[in-house]
């Protein structure tokens, strides 16, 4: 039997699309103040948005009748006609943020016109209206919204940590703060100011949102076409971060989120960043409304252009041409040493009967000789030359193949290439990758922390104040009681500001606020993956920020206790992420290259 659903489980419905967590509110009643033309907005936090978030603004205000209408559902002054989604102007306009908040929390609203001589107080709770009364009240408007999801227990479950939440609202506020520079706000969180924005240009904007460090580091990024304006800037190179944590789109000064034009920024940096890193991009698209549909998603970050190609080229080619514009290309270095500049092999001519001379020489003849580059013969000697065509015998493997018993003779190694290892054994040969043999150490390492055993710490002579943007305060304010049990003790001092009082023993002195910056860096890129315990991504974070790095030309000593520590591992035949530390060659397999 189908029922109509009573209006209480509609809207509590209809709020599960639009308010999902602290920050889906704090979007739309953002979003709303700026719609109101306020020029000063304030967002109070209490209990990372479980038990408070409120907005106060300076704007156009409501009277009593507006006040009223404002908790319904798709109640909106927004658009009055079908063909006003296709021309949006504002920031909301569907007209169900109010109407959702009301339905989870409760709610109370102040608010005044200008022309008005006393304000409205409105208190909605789970839909319903408990108050509504005439009060003094400045211009403009305040929403409180109390206690989310009181009465839906089984959602407030599923919220996240505190700092995991007020991590999601402070990247709302800095979205919506990016967009509008022109316009002052200010976050509090639990009687704490955390921001501090004046109104001013987008690049102060940027600056005061993700630190003075990029003051000087910022390339201006601006075209004006007949189709679509870019303006914004993009961070220089050497900006560029492992995580995708500062790159904003905005069209018509709204954020959105992009794959598509992400990749188009990727390919204008194209041979300037190190692999696996992102650039800084603050970039806003203006363009004409009815080119793009923005009712496409309840959250309005996803958004469909008319000409999407088009868009893409455009934006790719603003980037390439600021890059280009300040001179921000990979260049080579062509200064030679002034002794290799004055070898006669330099200075004289290569004729031609000593390009005829050397290719008739044996060496000549074996590096150019087809897969025989790595072959130098002697004089008088025929070498077997195998097949190398033929599939690889199965005695090639990266599986662990331990010796069955210690060696009987000291353990013998050789360096290779800078970055491997040659460990030969009574059962053959080992190739060993010395970065993921050292990955393998360290995380076993690591494993074995614990609160009774926890990673032995070296505190700091003089203590050291580290201070972060303030997001990745809140995140590490997350990994503190984590982080203590691998040898960090920090403590908050105040907004974005620790005192680092002790590092593990091995790290080196001097570096401490680079080794928690870069750790950071590292435990974001890891923070996607959903199956890994915080320690767990902490552990792994701080193994890839510690391991040997590439091409480390490491001393006898260095690599024999490498070695020896790799094969007291539990799993030494592989890396935390599952690659290979060495490839064994057996004996057998060897034989056979030699014809045996």
């Amino acid at each position: 039997m189908i029922t109509v659903l009573p209006d209480h489980i509609a809207n509590q419905i209809a709020a599960g699309e639009v308010i999902q967590r602290p920050a889906s509110a704090v979007k739309e009643l953002l979003e709303n103040a700026v719609d109101a033309s306020a020029t000063a907005i304030q967002l109070i936090i209490n209990d990372s948005g479980k038990s408070l978030v409120q907005v106060v603004d300076n704007g156009k205000g409501m009277d009593e009748q507006d006040a009223r209408l404002c908790f319904g559902r798709h109640a909106t002054s927004k658009i009055s006609r079908i063909e006003d989604l296709f021309c949006i102007q504002t920031m909301g306009f569907r007209g169900e943020a109010l109407a959702s908040i009301a339905a989870v929390a409760q709610v109370e609203l102040r608010t005044r016109t200008a022309s008005s001589d006393t304000g409205f107080y409105i208190e909605v709770e789970n839909s319903q209206l408990v108050k509504a009364t005439p009060v003094a009240a400045p211009q403009g408007t305040s929403v409180a919204m109390k206690n989310l999801f009181f009465n839906v227990p089984a959602r407030r479950n599923f919220l996240k940590s505190n700092a995991a939440e007020m991590r999601h609202i402070i990247d709302e506020f800095t979205r919506v703060a990016l967009a509008f520079p022109s316009i002052s706000f200010s976050l509090h969180a639990n009687n704490q100011q955390l921001f501090q924005l004046e109104s001013g240009t987008l690049k102060q904007r940027v600056v005061q949102l993700m630190g003075a460090a990029y003051e000087s580091r910022l390339v201006t990024v601006k075209e004006e076409t007949d189709y679509l304006n870019i303006r914004g800037f993009v961070g220089k190179p050497d900006t560029a971060r492992k995580t995708r944590g500062e790159q904003y789109f905005f069209v018509n000064n709204r954020f959105i989120r992009s794959a598509y034009l992400h990749h188009a920024i990727m390919s204008a940096f194209q041979g300037m960043l190190a692999p696996d890193h992102f650039p800084l991009y603050v970039l806003f698209i203006d363009l004409d409304p009815q080119q793009i549909d923005i009712n496409v998603h309840p959250t309005k970050q996803e958004i469909k252009f008319e000409d999407e190609k088009i868009v893409y080229a455009f934006v790719q080619a603003a980037v390439k041409h600021a890059l280009a514009q300040f001179s921000i290309t990979p260049t080579l270095d062509f200064d030679l040493d002034a002794s290799i500049q004055q070898l006669s092999s330099v200075q004289q001519p290569f004729t031609e009967d000593k390009r005829s001379a050397a290719a008739d020489s044996s060496i000549f003849r074996s590096f150019t000789k087809k897969n025989q580059a790595h072959l130098i013969q002697p004089s008088g000697f025929t070498a077997y030359s195998p097949d190398w065509t033929a599939s690889e015998p199965a005695s090639v493997t990266a599986t662990p193949l331990l010796p069955s018993e210690p060696d009987e003779h000291p353990l013998r190694v050789t360096s290779l290439l800078s970055g491997y290892i040659l460990y030969p054994n009574r059962d053959g040969l080992w190739i060993i990758d010395q970065q993921a043999a050292h990955e393998r150490i360290l995380y076993e390492q690591l494993q074995q922390s614990s609160v009774e055993q926890p990673v032995p710490a070296q505190r700091t002579l003089f203590p050291i104040t580290l201070t972060l943007p303030v997001a990745d305060a809140a995140l590490l304010q997350e990994l503190l009681p984590a982080l203590n049990l691998l040898g960090f003790l920090l403590e908050p001092v105040g907004p974005g500001s620790f005192t680092i009082q002790a590092t593990p023993s091995d790290s080196p002195s001097g570096q401490e606020k680079t080794i928690i910056e870069s750790l950071l860096e590292e435990y974001k890129h890891f923070n996607s993956d959903a199956g890994y315990t915080i320690r767990e991504k902490l552990i792994r974070s701080l193994v890839k920020q510690r391991r040997i790095k590439s091409g480390t030309l490491l001393n006898e000593k260095e690599m024999r206790e490498l070695v020896v520590q790799l094969l007291a591992c539990q799993q030494p035949g592989q890396t935390p992420d599952g690659r290979p530390t060495y490839v064994a060659l057996s004996s057998d397999y060897l034989a056979t290259l030699f014809i045996r």
